[in-house]
């Protein structure tokens, strides 16, 4: 087991605001951050913004500002944005950052010392909008390369190359090998094919520099000045340069060796070639070795209707305008409950509006305000520790959910607790406490009542800890427990003898009113 739980994001493109596929990843990364350090983990979390590219440099020149200007605009609506929904991260990676720099080039001028790079030249289809020299295989029934590459041109040009395909039977190897151990290289497994088709097909070398006459706008090769380095020795990078790594030879590495591997968090578009290719091959090149390879959580798309989300149909969402309207609980529990981690799932504000109405405001709220509201009617708000029949079925949910975010299956997770509140909600409906109240002889029953559900919310409060946060905390206030947040304190019955509960606050508002 690692010492620290080192967990990152895919780096952001500043070249537009942030989408509702970035809100996910990032709350989802916070989420399973969040349940490690439940479970007594030192976590690292690192996320960021990749800063440099042709994409960037022309926005800019659009605007007529410069590159460090407009990076700095759109990463403060990133910066912004995760601040809204409650993502704690532990660094921030900003790849125009002078530490990031000074890793990238002495990584670029180690491999160069030892033969890992050769300098040729290219001439070819060239897609503007996604920075990479296009093949026969990227052409269209018609011919033509489709709308999603962009503006396409024919360059003719020297660059810089790395050693890529003399890695290939390695990394299939590696995929193989991990495939079976407990720390795969992909997850979740239904991915694994997919890399490994990919990997079969590589059959060249990669172009990892751009000439400053077409590219000025990123990391100076210290062996050639003339040139920059492309987006994969830079953006990818950025996951071992700020956690500590230095190529030198010489390097003091004992932080980031107690940090590495992490766990990337990224989307199915970027897993091949970028991650599940370049990324690893980078790293073996660098010299580490099979078991340090990081592991690949792999998630879906956020789709309307079946089509992935794209500003230019006209059918993207902004999720600070979801936060805006629906509140950072009802945005973070829709998005880690309704889609099932690496598969895809259709956005809808009315399936949104319903989890938050049905789960949170009549399920989890309902339950807290009433078993507080029956505390203090019958019994001044002072609870009886009772055997419960509760007992074991918490235990068994508890587990479930345990186990279901180590494997990184939020949705399982939450399902597990919502089976709790569900369970609990029904136990009142049984038990009636109203009548027991009216009944002296059934007065060890009510008590017992109370306990397992003022008992029972005291469990549920820590288990969602990494999915609403602010409101779990909220519920541990309302029953003044004060005591360790952790999964150990999932442990039933630690609510004490005699405990004095807090008064009801409403919590989950229900949402009304005209929906996005």
């Amino acid at each position: 087991m690692r010492k620290t739980f080192f967990i990152t994001t895919a780096i952001d493109y500043t070249n537009g605001a942030p989408h509702i596929g970035h809100a996910y990843e990032k709350v989802l990364a916070d989420a399973i951050a969040r349940h490690q350090r439940l479970n007594a983990r030192d976590v690292f979390f690192l996320t960021g913004v990749d800063q440099h590219g042709q994409k960037v440099q022309q926005s800019a020149q659009k605007r007529g500002i410069e590159p460090a200007a407009f990076v700095a605009e759109i990463t403060a609506l990133f910066l912004e944005l995760w601040n809204k929904l409650d993502v704690r991260y532990d660094a921030w990676a900003a790849t125009i950052e002078d530490l990031h720099k000074k890793c990238v080039q002495g990584m670029l001028q180690r491999l160069w010392d030892e033969g890992k790079f050769y300098k040729a030249a290219q001439s070819g289809y060239y897609s503007v909008r996604q920075e990479q020299f296009l093949t026969e295989k990227e052409r269209g029934p018609d011919g033509e390369f489709g709308d999603e590459w962009g503006e396409v041109v024919l360059i003719e040009e020297e660059n810089y190359y790395f050693k890529l395909a003399e890695h290939r039977q390695w990394l299939l190897d590696l995929i193989d090998t991990r495939s079976q151990a407990a720390n795969p290289i992909v997850v979740p497994d239904f991915r694994v094919a997919e890399l490994r088709n990919a990997v079969e097909k590589i059959s060249g070398d990669l172009c990892i520099s751009r000439p400053k006459s077409r590219l000025t706008w990123g990391i100076e090769l210290p062996f050639d000045p003339a040139f920059v380095t492309y987006v994969w020795f830079d953006a990818l990078s950025n996951y071992i340069s700020f956690a500590g790594y230095d190529a030198s030879p010489t390097a003091d590495l004992h932080l980031f060796k107690s940090r590495w591997p992490a766990v990337h968090v990224i989307g199915k578009d970027i897993l091949a070639p970028p991650h599940g290719i370049y990324w690893l091959i980078m790293l073996h090149a660098l010299g580490f070795t099979d078991d340090e390879m990081p592991t690949l959580l792999v998630h879906g798309w956020w789709n309307i209707a079946g089509a992935k989300m794209s500003k230019s149909l006209g059918n993207s969402v902004a999720p600070d305008a979801l936060v805006e309207r629906y509140g950072c609980a009802a945005v973070r529990y829709y998005l880690l409950s309704d889609i099932a981690t690496g598969r895809d799932a259709d956005f809808s504000s009315e399936r949104l509006e319903q989890r938050y109405n049905n789960e949170l405001a009549n399920g989890l709220g309902n339950l807290l305000n009433r078993t507080l509201s029956m505390a203090a009617r019958y019994r001044a708000g002072v609870l009886r520790r009772l055997e419960s029949p509760l007992t074991g079925f918490v235990r068994e949910k508890t587990t479930a959910y345990d186990t279901a975010m180590a494997e990184y299956q939020v949705q399982t997770a939450i399902e597990a607790v919502m089976d709790i509140v569900a369970r609990c909600n029904a136990y009142v409906e049984e038990t009636a406490p109203w009548k027991l109240a009216k009944d002296p002889s059934q007065a060890d029953k009510l008590d017992e009542v109370l306990y397992s559900l003022s008992e029972s919310l005291r469990i549920v409060s820590i288990l969602m800890t990494p999915i609403i946060p602010s409101e779990a905390e909220s519920m541990r206030s309302q029953l003044n427990w004060r005591d360790s947040v952790s999964m150990e304190a999932t442990a039933w019955g630690l609510l004490p003898d005699g405990h004095q509960l807090g008064g009801p606050v409403p919590l989950f508002p229900r949402i009304e009113g005209p929906r996005i």
